[in-house]
């Protein structure tokens, strides 16, 4: 099952946010197979403006994060098609459209799950399932990933 990994997740694993998030992505990221994660394009834009701004870091080191993590998994580019899925999406579910972007790029790479906590837990699209992480009791779809991996 193949899972992709929003922004935010990315974020917390670097150190950005409150600590017991950090520590629970980080744990998260690494109990997960590699070759299952998939890393829309945009989540790895958006983290180099997240780590730069809200982390307050240099673009140098910056930049050598935003490599690692593409070095680390599959990354996936946006494509026309996806595009035009996003816009359908941000229209009918009322989405930001850099999130429909990701959720639609997750969905052309036959993603099941859409790691995240800023879109709306268990949304159901194109056969992909926003899940949080961060939710109590732990959703039973990410835990049967880490469980076959």
């Amino acid at each position: 099952m193949r899972v992709a990994l929003d922004t935010c997740i990315l974020a917390y694993a670097e150190g950005v946010g409150d600590a017991a998030r950090c520590a629970a992505a980080i744990r998260l990221i690494d109990q997960l197979p590699s070759e299952v994660v998939l890393l829309p394009a945009q989540t790895l834009g958006e983290l180099f403006r997240v780590l730069t701004r809200k982390g307050n870091r240099e673009p140098g080191p910056t930049r050598e994060a935003v490599m690692t993590w593409a070095d680390s998994f599959d990354v996936a580019d946006s494509s026309w098609s996806a595009f035009q899925s996003a816009m359908d999406l941000a229209t009918d579910h009322h989405l930001q459209i850099w999130d429909a972007l990701i959720m639609a790029v997750a969905a052309e790479h036959r993603c099941r799950v859409l790691v995240s906590e800023d879109l709306q837990h268990g949304l159901l699209w194109r056969g992909v399932t926003v899940i949080n992480p961060f939710v109590d009791p732990f959703p039973a779809l990410l835990e049967n990933v880490l469980q076959t991996g």
